[in-house]
């Protein structure tokens, strides 16, 4: 991706990348009677009238490749699929277009594609990787995208039938046994590579049919990452690598869009490769390291008749008959799901998961009070809560807490972020944690804080080196666990690993 930058009003970004093969140029532009950017998207190789054209030839398409809708909606033929489209998409082309060069057929092959098979013009944004979200309001306002730098920015794209957001959303809930229709106006799916979609139809949305994708992490974060961002320091990180090393369960709580679950994933690509892992979403957001042994389970909402439904706290009851060693829970929202995660925890499952939670105490309170409610004595099977919090205004991420879990099941904060001098402090002592790694590791104070020491050298050395690709993550944690000797030597040292 290239990129240029501007300051202040008037240009902010361009930078181009690839959707398909369509070559795509975005402008971010600020002007000061708006309050938001301006995201433009422009094709240099489309011209207004070949789209015109390229959408006559949909109807054709779709017509002469033979195909029945049990084809088009298993993913395991998807790829026979695109290949039947591309060929008659080819031909099509031949015929109509005489002349076209060599570097431009590609091109329109692609947009064809991403008409008949995809979502239309929504395959450019969801191409994009410093975006978010996209929403579509409904037909009387164009798309906005959240931008990772620019945060909400108004696309110059605009869909302006209802027809056309609600053909998007059944196209989507049909691939993933979803329904949207008058009797069930809203729908939760995702796409094939995960991105999360929420769907409602008019009157519930009273502007329109809407439809939102959260779109899923291409690259995850890791560790290195958010210590090169900034999110954490190698300390706090380090002593988090030594909980997941021994076996500690751990909260990752914060508020919508925090970066709780994309913290999470960051903790479990520390997890040893030797043990078994059973993840468990009502949307699959979570992409491990591909050397793990790891299951991921995701629930399934109940068909149009109320039957077939398989909810979290069935995957969750069904993860403790497969011999796990972790179990990760993408989110604790009721009452009778806690209570099998923490039973999980008591039983010596190792147990990892996301809560809305703005800080540690509060994470403690949603536990103990209605909806879950669960006794607070239970809470000492779980070592730590680590919050995460994101400031709107700037867009910045940060660790907010880490807080150890005492005896008596309340919060006891042993790190805070301090947002005057952007760092994270210590303001506490571990006691807690001290004394279950010392009861089941036989570790001395001074010898815990000399291994988050090394740790958070090994963390600092894979900043330095840019590995930041979470296989890399993991190759490195995995070969910590077998050659910890060498891996400290290469890290004294600078040399290069991975």
């Amino acid at each position: 991706m290239a990129e240029e930058k501007g300051n202040g009003e008037g240009l902010l970004t361009t930078y181009t990348f690839n959707a398909g093969d369509i070559p795509v140029m975005i402008r971010i532009t600020k002007i000061a009677s708006d309050y938001v950017p301006q995201y433009q998207i422009s094709i240099p190789m489309l011209a207004e009238g070949t789209k015109i054209m390229l959408n006559a030839l949909k109807a054709d398409l779709i017509t002469q490749v033979k195909l029945d809708v049990a084809e088009l909606i298993d993913p395991k033929q998807a790829a026979e699929v695109k290949r039947k489209f591309e060929q008659k998409a080819g031909e099509l082309l031949t015929k109509q277009f005489t002349g076209v060069s060599a570097d431009k057929r590609p091109v329109l092959i692609s947009y064809l594609m991403q008409h008949t098979l995809g979502l239309g013009e929504l395959e450019i944004l969801l191409a994009d990787e410093s975006l978010e979200d996209i929403a579509i309001n409904g037909p009387n306002e164009p798309i906005w995208i959240y931008h990772k730098t620019f945060g909400w920015c108004r696309t110059n794209l605009w869909i302006k039938k209802d027809e056309t957001i609600y053909e998007y959303a059944s196209m989507v809930g049909r691939k993933t046994g979803r329904q949207i229709n008058v009797l069930n106006p809203i729908m939760n799916s995702y796409l094939p590579d995960g991105d999360r979609v929420n769907a409602t139809l008019n009157p519930i949305s009273a502007f329109g049919n809407t439809m939102s994708i959260r779109k899923f992490a291409k690259n995850p974060w890791t560790m290195p990452y958010l210590i090169q961002v900034k999110t954490i320091n190698p300390e706090v990180a380090g002593l988090i690598w030594l909980c997941i090393q021994n076996e500690i369960s751990l909260i990752s709580s914060g508020g919508a869009g925090a970066g709780k679950t994309s913290f999470l994933n960051a903790m479990c690509c520390m997890i040893p490769p030797n043990q078994r892992i059973i993840s468990i979403e009502d949307t699959r957001e979570l992409t491990l390291p591909e050397y793990l042994h790891w299951v991921p389970m995701t629930t399934r909402e109940a068909n149009p008749e109320g039957k077939g439904e398989v909810t979290m706290l069935d995957l969750l009851v069904n993860s403790l008959r497969q011999r796990p060693d972790r179990i990760i829970v993408g989110e604790v929202r009721r009452q009778r799901e806690a209570e099998v995660l923490f039973e999980a925890m008591h039983t010596g499952h190792s147990v990892y998961a996301t809560m809305h939670a703005d800080n540690a105490e509060e994470a403690v309170i949603r536990i103990t009070t209605p909806p879950i409610n669960l006794p607070k004595t239970m809470l000492p099977s779980l070592g730590g809560i680590i919050t995460q919090f994101r400031n709107r205004r700037s867009g910045i991420r940060r660790t907010f807490e880490f807080a150890e879990i005492t005896e008596k099941g309340d919060a006891n904060v042993v790190y805070r972020w301090d947002p005057k001098e952007d760092i994270l402090r210590q303001v506490g002592e571990t006691t807690r944690l001290a004394e279950a790694l010392m009861l089941y590791t036989g570790m001395t104070p001074k010898e815990m804080k000399e291994d988050v020491a090394d740790k958070s050298k090994i963390l600092k050395w894979m900043v330095d080196k840019k590995y930041f690709d979470i296989n890399i993550v993991g190759k490195v944690s995995a070969d910590y666990y077998m050659r910890p000797e060498e891996i400290m030597d290469a890290a004294k040292k600078g040399r290069p690993w991975a």
